[in-house]
């Protein structure tokens, strides 16, 4: 368990670091909020989510897929409290802002779930 939380974490730190490097580097306006806070925010829900799923998992297999479920929703709505005064009050947000917030989601929520998939395949 100890294990598996430990590569996970490890893949998500490269993640992270690889993703918004490249990401820094074909940025080239300033946006509406600081881009490592958002990818600040997906890693380490990503990590939370999985290390949650970890513990469900162990004590109530058969309930893991739900509670996934309820922790994409919550994690989605401490995403919209903590980034609502730098990006859902402005209401011109440019492409590249949007891509900006939409980027780190999809890649983190990728591993999120490859990262849970496989926890959950060897759990049976």
């Amino acid at each position: 368990m100890i294990k598996r939380i430990l590569v996970f974490a490890l893949c998500i730190l490269l993640l992270f670091a690889i993703s918004l490097s490249a990401h820094s580097y074909f940025i080239t306006q300033p946006m509406a909020f600081e881009l490592w806070e958002v990818y600040l925010y997906h890693a380490v829900a990503a990590f939370i989510v999985y290390v949650c799923i970890e513990g469900v998992s162990h004590t109530l297999p058969n309930q893991a897929g739900y509670a996934y479920l309820a922790l994409m929703l919550f994690k989605i709505g401490i995403f919209v409290f903590v980034f609502k005064s730098s990006v859902f009050e402005n209401e011109a947000l440019t492409r590249p802002e949007r891509l900006a917030l939409v980027v780190p989601l999809f890649l983190f929520l990728i591993a999120e779930a490859i990262g849970v998939a496989r926890l959950l395949n060897n759990q049976k």
